[in-house]
């Protein structure tokens, strides 16, 4: 596949997730959305970029904002949509909603909204690799808050320790939630800039750059199916929305949003494959499809019946006993 070929296949499915969080976005308004949701509109590049660059066997582990890398591990939008409008018809089965999102047929296993709690968890699905004598890799997803969790340090110490292959991602939009990370942040890189304290590979990326996404995770990847150990990912990118759907996001300063409003990953995504040569009714088509598609998706969505609350604790295990192990 042509370079422009490839860049239009992850432009239109950048395309499909901005869609599909404009619409949650409004379907909250409307009431047809509960609990919380955390838009990724901004990030769609670091979610699609990496998955691009990774195989499908690969763990992918993310945060509660986690719509991005859900649908770029092939979750469909219909699925994703309904798990928000608690349908029968959720990825999840309307038992993990927008928060929770996993999709383990793509091996997106899980979105967490414990900040940090997936990072260990990434280290023991690489550590799980190694016992078993793959080279999959695990790819943990985080936001620069999260770096000053604990769980974030020894996740890194153990991975470092260990020589694990495990790809840690963050996502750095500037904001923990409220607060600029860096005003409470020693170092100038939160994620990248703790690198050298556990002797490890590190890259700070344009994140909305998805070829530049790409590339910087096929690396990673490479490093860690080679036995060279984790890698730190620092992709800096911006949410288009606030930390979450109450959030107006007033405490930004206009000119900060401005200018990075300016570097929308699909802009730049377009502006590239006009580069390429790629011809102006191609991109068009692909907004088209991506636009059907997501029509498509809601309609679907908004049809699907209720989920069954008697099946609310099937698939679950919850007792704390330990009978499952025999």
């Amino acid at each position: 596949m042509s370079e422009g070929k490839e860049l239009l296949a992850l432009y239109e499915q950048m395309a499909v997730i901005r869609r599909v969080e404009k619409v949650a976005y409004d379907m909250f308004l409307a009431g047809l959305v509960k609990g919380t949701t955390h838009l990724a509109s901004g990030h769609e590049a670091v979610a699609v970029g990496a998955s691009a660059a990774l195989r499908p066997d690969d763990y992918v582990f993310a945060t509660y904002r986690g719509h991005h890398h859900t649908i770029a591990r092939g979750g469909s939008p219909e699925a994703c949509l309904a798990e928000l409008m608690q349908k029968a018809t959720g990825i999840c089965k309307a038992k993990g909603g927008s928060m929770h999102l996993t999709y383990a047929e793509g091996n997106m296993l899980g979105s967490y909204a414990i900040v940090g709690a997936h990072l260990p968890m990434a280290v023991g699905a690489a550590w799980s690799a190694r016992l078993r004598g793959t080279d999959q890799v695990a790819v943990a997803f985080f936001g620069d808050g999260a770096t000053n969790i604990g769980a974030f340090h020894e996740a890194l110490n153990l991975a470092q320790v260990w020589r694990l292959p495990v790809v840690f991602i963050c996502e750095n939009n500037l904001y923990m939630e409220y607060t600029p990370i860096g005003s409470v942040t020693a170092v100038e890189h939160p994620a990248a800039g703790r690198a050298p304290a556990y002797n490890m590979a590190s890259e700070i990326i344009d994140g909305n750059d998805v070829l530049v996404v790409r590339d910087a995770v096929a690396r990673a990847a490479a490093r860690g199916r080679a036995g060279e150990g984790p890698t730190i990912i620092e992709a800096q990118t911006y949410r288009h929305y606030g930390h979450s759907r109450t959030d107006p996001a007033k405490y930004r300063p206009a000119e900060e949003v401005e200018a990075w409003l300016k570097r929308d990953p699909l802009d730049i995504a377009r502006n590239r494959l006009e580069s390429l040569g790629v011809d102006s009714g191609e991109i068009a088509e692909a907004d088209r499809r991506a636009t059907e598609t997501v029509e498509a998706a809601v309609a679907a969505a908004k049809a699907a019946p209720e989920a069954d609350v008697a099946e609310a604790f099937t698939d679950v295990w919850a007792d704390g006993g330990a009978a499952w192990r025999n």
